[in-house]
């Protein structure tokens, strides 16, 4: 069962404020990954820990970088389960994970970051690891 939104939108707006769009519905997710050739992020965001101290951080210090995807989108796992269900539908050879970061390149799949390797992690660690695949994909 979904949180209360007024407990999510905080989690929600981490993301939007620095310029993501949340795909909300999987109408949504289909216009963005199914048409979109530039290079894409996106995020699999999520109420637990990991996702508010090492995730979002993460993905922020990334942007930083010189490279960086284009377009930025977000999904919220146990929120907006259309969506986040067929993002997954487009994360092809792996399990469902959240929170997660996926970057896209001409509709594919190319780089793909899951729950465990953002456990326990620095932010800093796990965002040097995204910028690598900026820099190899964008």
């Amino acid at each position: 069962m979904p949180y209360p939104e007024f407990m999510v939108a905080p989690m929600r707006e981490d993301l939007v404020r620095i310029g993501f769009r949340e795909l909300r519905t999987a109408g949504e997710v289909d216009e963005v990954l199914g048409q979109e050739r530039r290079p894409t992020l996106v995020v699999v965001n999520s109420v637990c820990g990991c996702a508010a101290g090492m995730m979002r951080p993460a993905v922020y210090l990334s942007l930083q970088a010189e490279k960086k995807p284009e377009v930025l989108t977000t999904v919220f796992a146990g929120q907006d389960m259309e969506a986040t269900e067929r993002a997954r539908e487009y994360i092809v050879g792996y399990p469902p994970s959240s929170p997660s970061v996926a970057l896209f390149r001409d509709g594919e799949l190319v780089w793909f970051m899951e729950r465990h390797r953002i456990e326990g992690r620095h932010p800093e660690d796990i965002a040097s690891d995204i910028i690598g695949a900026y820099e190899a994909h964008c």
